[in-house]
């Protein structure tokens, strides 16, 4: 560990500080500031953490060796209980190890420090630890970037002491671009990595998400929003592992976000003005990690709001939660939410508590709405939706997308149909074909084909990959080899298309756990997922490592839906990766163009075994990045509003056919666990009025596109502008009832305890 404080102080302050620190271990609060009741261990949070796959080196191993004047301090509030100081400035520690990354443990305080950190005699970092309070064991610095190969650490002390108490040697054999923050000023200016560089398209490795990325979505032109489950992730706020934070497109930098309850597996959405909610969650996974250690909040029924986050420094971009009048009606892990025409979202599905495969005891075959809404009778209480009864068990995440008309599309297992959330009633659709589910744990992926109003903006689904593994099974009686299916079925949500049913064409190759990812040219990306196994981690035989999936699918595949049949895929040109994304990994448009992917994390936590957690960025560029591109200038800064026309200035590179323009507005969607829940593309109708100058049609109606964010491009002869973020709407927030928000708190009581509810077989 390395820390310094006051000098020449330093020796008192040292003297007594293995005492406070010690003394203080028993009475300050875990995570949060809550202690749990049902803990058995009461303890103070440390960001000390030895992955599986990494090997942890003590401040006493003889491996380490200490240059000067070092003095030897021992206490149960140290890694290992031991730790070595000096007050000598110069003085220093080397260590010689074999791995990739390397991670280092002290003592920060109120006091700014400093240490200079070298590897391989090249300077990586000057670090400077400082905390409100004297807090033990935190991680003072961490690089996973290294060569897999020996290396040697130099750390001298540049004032006033330096602490050294653990390393943590990650052995990892995949290489990686991951930084620690000390290191984010310096990655704007470091090169980005090809990876793959094939015909016109670009694969290239940059930025480090600091937590598991998850969730995702983008926030602003600037800043995606990364959510992940509570974990030992190397990224910390208040002086333990963060498990949200805010990644900067432009610099690839990472700023933690705080928030106090466990958001795994939950969904997210839009509101008409702007927020983003993150609702549902998981129980604290008490037995497998300890309570005590992670003092989140049960996160089952949480909302938690994100107000618009335009500033480019995002120092105030934050989430907001209150357990105890914020909450949704009832528990949900793995739910969709999806916004309405009234700018409101709607909730859907999920499951009671945390396991793995749903089943009747904890499935939630409900939706509800946020805000809450006096409709059919339940003022703001769950409403029973058959449709999740009769789709048990693979039926998690449903495929849920907002239709034209304002009904909606949902899709779980293997049936679909059309639910009118205004009159609580549903339409039956045709099952997919062949027997493949889609919904998780047989993970498939969903997409809204672009609405066109050449076909008078008819509905189109298209959905891909998933697992024809029976739901029944026990997961001993399941493999993470069996194959995942390469069917797609795309059906028109017209009476004319519905009769025809599902029209199936197949993948190049299975997929399961695939994300489609809409570009704004109208053409879907295929990425991500294994070729065979199902979602999860811990639950099927022949796993890898604790993965339920195998078989990675590195390359992606491009889909033209206006493409006859038979010709809509293509791998043609497309770079292929190196980097394994199956469960917990995402995929997203971004502003500029480029497809920003990452993630997977098939594990209980942390882990650098095969298949473990992966924090490095990938951009793949499409071939219209690398061309003159279109823009609209000046950016369009008013609201858009239904029926009425709006003017754009374009600029066209000469080399472009001004006659091929196009319009499309965009909802980038919200994405996990490959739902892009609420991804849009919808062309505009437009006329030029003189050169250049362009008389645009915003949607006609609150069912083409919702109230709320959205994004507006420019296409000319199939090269898109950059994205310029725009309001639809009035902006105004969602309507909301007073009568059903009060009946949700009197009714219904959020579950606040840590107490875990979590499986043996925890996924």
């Amino acid at each position: 560990m390395i820390t310094c404080a006051r000098f020449p102080l330093a020796m008192l302050v040292w003297q007594s500080l293995a005492y406070a620190i010690t003394v203080s271990a028993g009475r300050e609060s875990a995570w949060n500031g809550y202690v749990p009741p049902s803990s058995d261990r009461d303890m103070q949070f440390t960001p000390y953490y030895v992955p599986p796959g990494a090997k942890a080196y003590d401040a006493n191993s003889p491996l380490l060796e200490f240059s000067g004047r070092w003095i030897t301090s021992y206490s149960p509030s140290y890694a290992h209980h031991t730790s070595r100081w000096t007050p000598r400035i110069d003085a220093y520690v080397l260590f010689s190890f074999h791995g990739n990354g390397i991670e280092g443990f002290g003592t920060t305080s109120d006091t700014i420090s400093c240490a200079r950190i070298y590897i391989d005699g090249v300077l990586l970092e000057t670090i400077k630890p400082w905390s409100e309070k004297t807090l033990a064991q935190q991680r003072i610095f961490w690089t996973f970037d290294l060569a897999p190969d020996k290396h040697t650490i130099k750390i001298i002390n540049c004032g006033p002491y330096l602490d050294i108490s653990a390393f943590v040697v990650t052995n990892s054999k995949r290489s990686s671009n991951r930084k620690s923050p000390a290191q984010a000023s310096q990655v704007a200016s470091l090169p980005r990595r090809d990876t793959s560089v094939t015909a016109a398209w670009r694969l290239t490795q940059k930025g480090s998400t600091g937590v598991e990325a998850m969730q995702i979505a983008i926030v602003s032109y600037e800043h995606a929003i990364i959510i992940d489950k509570v974990e030992h992730n190397p990224l910390a706020i208040n002086g333990h592992p963060a498990w949200a934070a805010l990644y900067n497109l432009k610099t690839h930098s990472v700023r933690p976000l705080a928030m106090d309850s466990n958001s795994f597996c939950a969904g997210g959405s839009y509101l008409s003005n702007g927020t983003m909610i993150n609702v549902g969650g998981n129980p604290v996974v008490e037995d497998r990690v300890g309570a005590a250690s992670f003092g989140d909040l049960n996160g089952l029924q949480s909302i938690r709001l994100f107000g618009p986050c335009n500033s480019g420094s995002s120092v105030d971009c934050a989430f907001y939660e209150n357990h105890d009048t914020l909450h949704m009606a009832s528990p949900r892990w793995y739910n969709t939410v999806t916004r309405l025409t009234d700018g409101s979202a709607i909730i859907v599905g999920g499951s009671k508590k945390g396991g793995w495969i749903n089943n009747a005891t904890v499935n939630n075959p409900t939706v509800e709405f946020y805000p809450p809404k006096n409709i059919h009778g339940y003022l703001g209480l769950p409403i029973p939706l058959p449709f999740l009864q009769r789709t048990l068990n693979s039926n998690l995440f449903p495929i849920v997308f907002l239709l034209p008309d304002g009904t909606l599309f949902i899709a779980a297992n293997r049936d679909a149909i059309i639910y009118d959330w205004k009159t609580n009633s549903e339409r039956a659709l045709p099952q997919l074909p062949n027997g493949v589910r889609v919904t998780y744990p047989m993970t498939g992926a969903g997409q809204l084909l672009p609405l066109d109003p050449d076909t008078n903006y008819a509905p189109e689904i298209l959905i891909c990959g998933g697992s024809t593994i029976d739901d029944r099974l026990a997961g001993y009686e399941l493999s993470a080899l069996t194959a995942a299916s390469s069917q797609c079925s795309r059906m028109v949500l017209t009476d004319e298309g519905i009769s025809k049913g599902w029209q199936v064409e197949h993948m190049p190759e299975g997929r399961v756990m695939l994300d489609i990812v809409t570009l704004p040219t109208g053409q879907l990306l295929i990425v991500n997922g294994a070729g065979s196994g199902i979602s999860g981690y811990g639950n099927v035989q022949h796993q890898v490592g604790q993965s339920n999936a195998a078989n990675p699918r590195f390359t992606p595949v491009l889909y033209d839906p206006r493409a006859p049949k038979g010709e809509r895929f293509s791998t043609k040109g497309l770079p292929t990766s190196d980097i394994p994304r199956l469960y917990h990994s995402v995929a997203t448009l971004t502003p500029d163009g480029s497809v920003m992917i990452a993630g997977s994390n098939p594990n209980l936590d942390r882990s650098e075994m095969k298949y473990g957690t992966e924090y490095r960025v990938e951009w793949l560029n499409p071939p219209y990045m690398a061309k003159e591109r279109p823009t609209i200038s000046p950016k369009y800064t008013k609201n858009i509003h239904y029926g009425q026309t709006f003017d754009l200035h374009v600029s066209i590179p000469n080399n472009l056919d001004a006659d091929t323009v196009k319009f499309v507005m965009m909802d980038l969607g919200f994405i996990t666990h490959s739902v892009h829940a609420n991804s849009r593309l919808v062309y505009l109708k437009h006329q030029s009025s003189k050169a250049n100058s362009f008389v645009v049609s915003g949607p006609k109606d609150e069912g083409l596109y919702p109230p709320g964010p959205a994004w507006l491009a420019v296409v000319v002869d199939g090269v898109p502008s950059q994205l310029v973020g725009v309001m639809v709407g009035d902006g105004h927030s969602p309507p909301v009832d007073e009568a059903a928000i009060a009946n949700v708190r009197k009714t219904v009581k959020a579950a606040q305890t840590p107490k875990s509810n979590q499986d043996d077989t925890a996924e």
